[in-house]
């Protein structure tokens, strides 16, 4: 293994357990995944029935373009490889794949036609980068239903899926964690705010295009934010005894 894959493997064990450490888990289920540097239709993902808090970088799988399990030990589930397969595949860009069903952003799939806000800071950073699947068809266990997923994937880095949950899509392990914890604050704080029976004040275009082009200049190259942030997370897991992700 060499340093580039074994830091790929100890950035995605980090994001497994900063998910869990932030109650974005449901329990076994769910996936986050990376693609191999430098091997494009390789891909590194959870053995399912580990739990999100045990993760470590060596416990993770290779797997392949078709779903076939390179290397690792453990169970591939299914439902997995179809949706962050696809959408690895859609684009590019899509290194990093992220799909929980953490509970606010959860909440606001459940609304009919439900909709992130424009109506603070946070949500700012995800303005125009946001697709909406509106109707649930059911467990993802076939290419068929994984496609409108992949596709809504193509431009935009993230998707709602209706009663569902959501996926964040980045260029980075941090870049995807730093949109995953910051859409979750958002919605959460959506959710507090609709709970106060009152008009949502909702934010003007010209500032919503201002803010997150501050926002993505911030978020550039190794000096990002994103960065940083994830860099002090980590830190906080070691700081915690939880330095065993890296194994």
């Amino acid at each position: 293994m060499n340093s580039g894959e074994l830091q790929a493997r100890q950035d995605l064990a980090a994001a497994y357990r900063l998910a869990d450490y932030f109650g974005f888990s449901e329990g076994i289920d769910n996936h986050l995944s990376l693609s191999v540097p430098g091997k494009e239709d390789r891909y590194l993902l959870i053995p399912y029935g580990l739990h999100w808090s045990e993760v470590k970088a060596s416990s993770l799988l290779v797997v392949d373009s078709e779903g076939n399990k390179i290397s690792g030990e453990g169970y591939l589930e299914p439902s997995a490889f179809l949706i962050h397969g696809a959408v690895h595949q859609a684009s590019k860009k899509n290194i990093c794949v992220m799909h929980t069903h953490m509970e606010s952003a959860l909440a606001i799939t459940m609304i009919e036609k439900g909709r992130l806000l424009m109506a603070e800071q946070n949500a700012l950073r995800f303005y125009r980068k946001i697709n909406y699947l509106d109707d649930y068809e059911g467990v993802v266990l076939d290419k068929e239903l994984a496609e409108p997923i992949s596709n809504s994937l193509i431009t935009e880095d993230i998707v709602f899926l209706a009663n569902h949950g959501i996926i964040v899509t980045g260029k980075t392990v941090y870049e995807a964690w730093d949109s995953l914890y910051f859409l979750e604050k958002a919605c959460r704080a959506q959710i507090l705010a609709m709970s106060l029976g009152k008009p949502i004040k909702i934010i003007e275009d010209r500032v919503a295009k201002k803010v997150v082009k501050q926002i993505d200049e911030e978020n550039k190259g190794n000096s990002a934010n994103s960065y940083r942030h994830f860099a002090a997370l980590k830190r906080l897991l070691i700081n915690e005894g939880n330095e065993d992700f890296m194994d």
